[in-house]
């Protein structure tokens, strides 16, 4: 087929590779059935109109298992499950993923701070701008705190933050200054052989996490391997550093 004829009929980018070709064909003989099936059943009064302008296709969904970030699913699972027994008045998160803090805020008040104010409005929640580097609590004034998978981003640029090779070290002394004593801290960061991905975001040793939180005692770890293993509770050192880039996710309490 001429390119420009795939290229007129494929969506962008998928006219590049001929494999996307076997996927758009089988959209287009669904479309013809489920148009055709629709003008049968429903009569000259379709409930909706179907037009070829209209389409939005969706290739690569029909799959044997639902995909998922196992990082993004699994780690606010992780922390979800340690607010649900330590049952804090208050928690505080630094900049994790939105969807953590939307559904926490539930059953837990949350106040969430982000260097990128998030125009979020739910019952229970509390969207206000706030630095890592410059954390705007009193020293160990707060009980329940989060910030994860957010560290290895400080200082790197990439959300508008200023560049600052330190930055990350600089926000870890932060909210280990704002937590209060007999406090929790859930903290998770990528894990695996040290190293930057510029400017994207840090890897983490195992040694390294621990060794930055000095002072704290570590209650539990949780691994979220990068490949489709099960998540480990309690790894050892030597199968965190295993990992190429997996979620090391940290639940410590300050003595």
């Amino acid at each position: 087929m001429n390119k420009k004829i795939i290229k007129k009929i494929l969506p962008k980018p998928c006219y590049k590779s001929f494999k996307w070709l076997y996927f758009y064909s089988k959209y287009l003989k669904d479309f013809s059935i489920f148009r055709k099936e629709s003008t049968l059943s429903d009569g000259p009064q379709s409930r909706f109109t179907i037009k070829w302008d209209d389409r939005l296709p969706c290739l690569y969904d029909n799959t044997p298992y639902t995909c998922f970030d196992r990082h993004y699913i699994y780690h606010p699972a992780w922390a979800a499950r340690i607010l649900a027994q330590t049952k804090p008045k208050l928690h505080i998160d630094i900049s994790s993923t939105l969807a953590f803090s939307s559904m926490v805020s539930a059953f837990v008040p949350v106040d969430f701070y982000d260097f990128r104010l998030a125009n979020l409005k739910l019952s229970g929640l509390t969207s206000r701008r706030g630095d890592l580097t410059n954390l705007p609590f009193p020293s160990n004034s707060v009980v329940s705190l989060s910030c994860m998978h957010t560290i290895e981003h400080v200082g790197l640029g990439r959300y508008g933050d200023p560049i600052d090779s330190n930055g990350d070290l600089k926000a870890i002394s932060e909210l280990k200054r704002v937590l209060a004593k007999g406090g929790d801290l859930l903290f998770v960061v990528p894990v695996g052989k040290p190293r930057v991905r510029y400017n994207a975001h840090r890897i983490y040793s195992y040694e390294q996490i621990i060794k930055y939180f000095d002072g704290l005692t570590l209650v539990e770890s949780y691994l979220i391997p990068d490949s489709d293993d099960d998540p480990l509770t309690n790894p050892t050192k030597e199968r965190v550093d295993q990992e190429s880039y997996g979620c090391g996710c940290f639940w410590f309490k300050k003595k």
